[in-house]
């Protein structure tokens, strides 16, 4: 069996993938080869930052890997807060969930328009080095409360298209089959196959 590297430690991630990608890729993370470094993501682009990442493991690890940058768009924002969406609240320290999401409600107080979409681009480097980037977005709206236990980052703001309930209330079999990042898993496996 072939062993990908996904290139994250994230455990939501690292489940969906597998749940998404057939068995014999053997997908493992970052911890499960023993790579243990914080790659910057220095790019203004969530391909750059996806590329960045899936290079810097391919190079130390020499095995096929992908790793994929996300975050949510916001019309109203301007698109923010894109691809700094993990460290809208605060640049330093660690990823704070909570003061993101506190954030954004602030931010929309105003405005009707909460139209919004998640993004994810996920960069693929093969045995052979060649890289392929495959890209996914949800579209939706952010909700004007905090709503849901499942999930992670804004996901408790987030309602898909179709839905009237936010990824955090309709948990992970709804949004695994609808995320941005299962619509890019999508095209990366086809790709394989």
């Amino acid at each position: 069996m072939a062993t990908w590297v996904f290139a994250t430690n994230n455990n939501h991630k690292l489940e969906e993938a597998r749940s998404i990608l057939p068995n014999r890729l053997g997908i493992v993370s970052l911890k499960d080869v023993s790579f243990l470094k914080e790659v910057d993501e220095t790019s203004s682009t969530f391909a750059g930052n996806a590329e960045l990442k899936a290079r810097a493991v391919f190079e130390e690890v020499g095995k096929p890997c992908f790793a994929d940058d996300s975050g949510l768009c916001v019309t109203a924002l301007n698109l923010e807060p894109g691809v700094r969406s993990a460290r809208y609240s605060s640049e330093t320290g660690p990823v704070d969930h909570l003061q993101n999401n506190l954030k954004l409600l602030k931010n929309l107080k105003h405005t009707d328009d909460r139209s919004a979409y998640f993004i994810t681009v996920i960069c693929l480097i093969d045995s052979e080095g060649q890289t392929s980037f495959y890209e996914g977005r949800v579209f939706g709206e952010i909700s004007r409360e905090m709503k849901g236990v499942h999930g992670f980052g804004y996901d408790p703001l987030f309602i898909p298209q179709g839905y009237d309930q936010t990824f955090a209330e309709l948990g992970e079999g709804v949004k695994n089959k609808l995320s941005h990042r299962s619509v890019a898993l999508r095209k990366m496996l086809e790709d394989l196959e």
